[in-house]
């Protein structure tokens, strides 16, 4: 089994799936994207850190997963930087955020069968 599918992305309980595709996209994105990031902007640091704090944060969100979560949520992370960044919408990171751990799901509910 993959190091990237632990317990949370192998819980297919009501209780999981809610968590994994809305309560985390929605709080992680609040905490990181709207708080942090905007925060980095506002004050007008230099781009890589507005995109490379919060990326790192948001892979210290996932620490509890282990190393290789962590360092596979690096790239996501950047790229939600670059969409709020962009759009300056937290909800639209959400939503990326919450298709990609419904894609992760997919992934491995489909591996481990």
């Amino acid at each position: 089994m993959f190091a990237l599918c632990g317990p949370s992305l192998l819980d297919h309980s009501a209780a999981g799936l809610f968590r994994l595709l809305l309560l985390a996209p929605l709080l992680e994105e609040l905490i990181v994207r709207a708080g942090l990031q905007e925060w980095l902007m506002r004050k007008g640091s230099p781009a890589a850190l507005v995109l490379g704090v919060p990326a790192l944060a948001f892979s210290l969100l996932h620490v509890m997963s282990g190393g290789q979560a962590m360092a596979a949520v690096l790239l996501p992370g950047l790229a939600f930087g670059l969409i709020y960044r962009r759009w300056r919408d937290w909800r639209l990171c959400a939503l990326v955020h919450a298709l990609c751990n419904g894609v992760a799901l997919s992934f491995c509910s489909f591996s481990i069968h």
